[in-house]
């Protein structure tokens, strides 16, 4: 059973003061799965941008650090005191949080974030999708990526609706496009299958709350905006502040594309019904095995053709970040139990 599918309880006094390292390669999905984690342990961290080049980045995550960073030494920023915990997620940092852990030893607990397909002895811990292979004493496994939409940040934005968003008919119903990767394709047929979906619920008196992600192409907003033209809807062009936060908030359902783990992940943290669009291509095996848990724990299901009627259904709203945070402070404690306290070098 993955962990965020148990309700639970964490305490995080034994982190409070605690250090925390985000090693990043700069990508933003990346970026907000680490984020969530240790916003969730509360802890006071520094990220740490990484950029190998050449056969060190040919070689991640399997390879060194390149010695021209200098790593442990006073002039890299990978250098003592070494921080309570670090966290990194993508095949480009895990040479550097490797090189971490050999060289502060139990001062530091280390975390990678899914698998990048090397031993598992690289990490103190690593915490991987349900639908990936990778198991072990210290792999833990949750449905969804984590992220920082936690129930306290959802209920904050919930005391406040933005009057664009108030002035829509309710249902309202957030539509979070995504974008072509290596087994979805965003076709003609594809979003025509969208846009009459939308247009149905539309027809249903709901209200449209539309938002682009960074990885959709211009031609694909194009078509669902010129699509939806006339009905009742807000779509964010890309300027101005982004209102994704609050569509998710005070949606009363939403859709989401099946090619965004982040984007699907993020939805199923409202327990609000979640509708999966899956564009052209039938999508790789991990993400079928994903939207089948989904579908399983009772928050999504796929995008129909054409709402005839408005439903509903209610879950456990999913939130690994905190899921994640509470396994680390549990293992933590632990370990440091074990070993005992570990001095600052």
């Amino acid at each position: 059973m993955a962990l965020d599918t148990v309700v639970t309880e964490p305490d995080f006094e034994a982190t409070h003061g605690r250090t925390g390292w985000i090693i990043s390669d700069g990508k933003t999905g990346m970026d907000v799965q680490t984020r969530g984690v240790f916003d969730a342990l509360g802890l006071d961290y520094e990220i740490k941008r990484v950029d190998p080049a050449g056969i060190f980045k040919m070689l991640s995550p399997y390879g060194p650090v390149s010695p021209a960073e200098r790593f442990g030494t006073e002039t890299s920023q990978f250098c003592p005191p070494w921080p309570d915990f670090a966290i990194s997620v993508g095949r480009l940092t895990t040479p550097y949080i490797r090189r971490l852990k050999r060289l502060a030893g139990r001062r530091t607990y280390t975390v990678i974030l899914q698998d990048p397909g090397v031993s598992t002895a690289a990490a103190d811990l690593f915490s991987v999708p349900e639908h990936d292979r990778l198991r072990g004493p210290n792999v833990i496994t949750t449905l969804t990526a984590p992220h920082s939409f936690t129930p306290r940040r959802l209920a904050e934005l919930r005391r406040a609706m933005p009057p664009d968003i108030a002035a829509l008919p309710v249902p309202r119903v957030a539509v979070l496009l995504g974008g072509p990767d290596g087994s979805y394709r965003y076709t003609k047929p594809a979003l025509a299958r969208l846009v009459t979906a939308l247009n149905s619920l539309s027809g249903l008196r709901a209200g449209l709350m539309i938002t682009p992600s960074r990885r959709t192409p211009a031609q694909v907003s194009a078509f669902v905006r010129d699509g939806t033209e006339g009905k009742p809807r807000l779509f964010w062009s890309g300027t101005g502040d982004n209102p994704y936060p609050h569509f998710l908030a005070h949606a009363d359902l939403l859709i989401t594309p099946g090619d965004s783990v982040n984007m699907v992940g993020e939805a199923c943290a409202t327990g609000k019904p979640v509708y999966i669009f899956a564009p052209d291509g039938g999508g790789a095996p991990k993400r079928r095995h994903f939207h089948a848990a989904l579908a399983r724990h009772g928050a999504a299901r796929p995008l129909p053709l054409r709402f005839e009627r408005l439903e509903t259904w209610s879950y456990a709203p999913l939130n690994s970040a905190e899921t994640i945070a509470a396994e680390i402070v549990r293992r933590w404690v632990n370990y440091s139990q074990i070993f005992g306290p570990a001095s600052r070098p």
